[in-house]
């Protein structure tokens, strides 16, 4: 199968989810299929980011295209401007008539069987009518983070926004959704939005994949007993949540029973007011970007995930649970992942319940043991990447299909 892959950023360095879905997809689809990958480049990625792009595609085409950084000037005055734009901020930042131009020269000028579309963001730039099938690659329902937001901020002021960008991100996500011939989610959960919220009938999910050579457990690493560890790019607004969230109602609970307890958040680009919680505390250790996340999470006793906005699937979970790492989430944290509480994790949503988990895990060292083999175990036997991407291929050929039929 030839395939025009679009994204909006070359995926080295690997730092985040988005990117390690798409990248290990990608690399298993390449064995067997030819993958065009055209994206927006903003010249952020690693400056061999274009050469190891070989890893997972046989073409790249790269458009330049400049977003405002964070916290900028031009963000907040973008910021500003989007509120008269019908469409959200996370979408209007990726409209490019350069992208849009090569698209439409790519589907008349080479013979590819189908467009896949990764992540909703390239949408944007995909024309409204197109005689080539076309596949949307959903990793979330991205309504959800947006209303996720809403539901939990406090702030007056940024309450109105997180509305407002709910409100579009809606109309945009429902119209985007029903102009591609087929949608992959990445859970049931998400899928079965799309159907009742969107009115989609040609949906269906792909599995989760994880690594599981890469994360495995490693028994001549001596562990730090009493140490949490949470990884994720801390520049994405629900992992930022999440983490101040913990900080504020959860880890003093875990402290007054265990106060040798120590914090480990590893990820990219934190927010200042995470910097500034390590620097308050001694006990917090914000690494920011790190080569690989691995060591942090072998010396940890306890992977959380205390996430309250999100959607689709979080590869973190898999990852450590790979690694036999004992953990508590939330249930919107394991969303869509075919797990079982008490049995592979621990499932809690209240600051009191999530904290007297990570206390039982921290002081039962047996029972902390038989729940990361059990993870193990599940991720080992059931989520290789390559049966993800035999499953991605069969929607693809769905897709093909849907479109022959209407002639």
């Amino acid at each position: 199968m030839r395939i025009l892959w679009l994204k909006t950023e070359l995926l080295h360095p690997i730092d985040k989810g988005g990117k390690i879905r798409s990248y290990e997809m990608l690399r298993e689809l390449k064995k067997n299929h030819h993958i065009t990958y055209l994206t927006l480049d903003d010249g952020s990625a690693d400056t061999d980011a274009l050469v190891k792009s070989s890893e997972y595609a046989h073409a790249v085409i790269t458009i330049p295209h400049k977003t405002a950084p964070k916290f900028s000037l031009k963000f907040y005055i973008e910021l500003f401007i989007n509120l008269t734009s019908a469409l959200p901020y996370f979408m209007q930042k990726y409209v490019s008539n350069a992208m849009l131009q090569e698209v439409e020269k790519l589907v008349k000028s080479q013979n590819f069987d189908i467009v896949v579309c990764d992540f909703l963001m390239p949408a944007v730039n995909v024309p409204k009518q197109m005689e080539m099938p076309t596949l949307l690659f959903q990793h979330n329902v991205e309504a959800m983070i947006w209303r996720r937001h809403f539901e939990v901020q406090q702030n007056a002021f940024k309450k109105i926004f997180f509305k407002k960008q709910w409100q579009k991100a809606i109309a945009y996500e429902r119209a985007a959704c029903q102009n591609f011939d087929y949608v992959a989610a990445v859970s049931s959960v998400d899928a079965n939005i799309m159907r009742e919220e969107y009115a989609l009938k040609q949906v269906a999910d792909v599995p989760t994949g994880v690594d599981t050579e890469f994360f495995q457990a490693r028994n001549d690493l001596e562990k730090d007993a009493f140490n949490l560890v949470f990884t994720g790019s801390m520049d994405w607004l629900p992992n930022e949540d999440a983490m101040c969230w913990f900080i504020t109602d959860i880890y003093p609970l875990v402290k007054r029973h265990i106060p040798a307890v120590t914090l480990t958040i590893v990820g990219r680009n934190p927010f200042p007011l995470l910097i500034e919680s390590s620097q308050n505390d001694p006990s917090i250790l914000v690494t920011g970007r790190v080569p690989d996340v691995r060591p942090f999470m072998q010396k940890a006793s306890v992977y959380i995930v205390p996430m309250r906005i999100g959607s689709g699937t979080r590869l973190k979970i898999y990852e450590a649970m790979s690694m036999a790492l004992p953990m508590v989430s939330t249930r919107v944290g394991a969303e869509g992942l075919p797990i079982i509480d008490g049995e592979e994790l621990f499932l809690r949503d209240t600051p009191e319940e999530f904290a007297e988990m990570v206390v039982n895990l921290l002081s039962d060292k047996a029972l902390a043991q038989r729940v990361g083999q059990n993870a193990a175990k599940t991720v080992h036997d059931k989520f290789g990447w390559k049966k993800v991407a035999d499953d991605f291929i069969e929607l693809c050929d769905r897709a093909i299909n849907v479109k022959a039929t209407q002639g």
